[in-house]
């Protein structure tokens, strides 16, 4: 894949990368490391690509378990405090952005594996697409959905 080819792709699909980033760090600077870090593992993944799968599968991914191994690492790491200036720019108090905010955290409580099919599953892939990218079969995800909405349901 040459550089321009790499360009329009990652232009093409920087949307999906970026939604991955977001549903495993609320962060903006952890957040633009994983954007980076995935990008580099597309790149160097770019020769092994053999289109056995469509392009946005591959990208979902090399996006999923950059971000679920990263996820990883950071449970080894010593625990940091970022420095906060005490405000929320993009504080919003409309119910539906409330609810969203809900539903993203209980979601992060999920682990990285059940976090990624809600993900998936809420781009609206079908079962056979989510089960290709994460290398499970479809009736496995119907049945992993059915049990995660059942703990999503149960959390506090």
């Amino acid at each position: 894949m040459t550089e321009r080819e790499f360009e329009k792709m990652i232009r093409e699909h920087k949307g999906t990368i970026y939604t991955v980033c977001y549903m495993f760090s609320q962060d903006k600077d952890e957040v633009a490391d994983l954007f980076q870090e995935i990008l580099i593992n597309l790149w160097k993944g770019s020769g092994t690509f053999r289109g056995e799968s469509s392009l946005n599968s591959w990208i979902w991914r090399v996006s999923l378990n950059t971000c679920i191994s990263s996820d990883r690492k950071k449970r080894v790491r010593p625990k940091t405090e970022p420095l906060s200036m005490n405000i929320n720019l993009f504080e919003d108090k409309d119910p539906a952005t409330i609810q969203a905010t809900m539903l993203k955290e209980r979601i992060s409580k999920l682990g990285p594996f059940d976090r990624a099919i809600v993900l998936l599953w809420l781009e609206n892939l079908s079962y056979e697409e989510i089960g290709q990218i994460i290398g499970i079969s479809s009736k496995n995800v119907s049945v992993r959905l059915v049990r995660i909405k059942e703990q999503l349901k149960n959390m506090k």
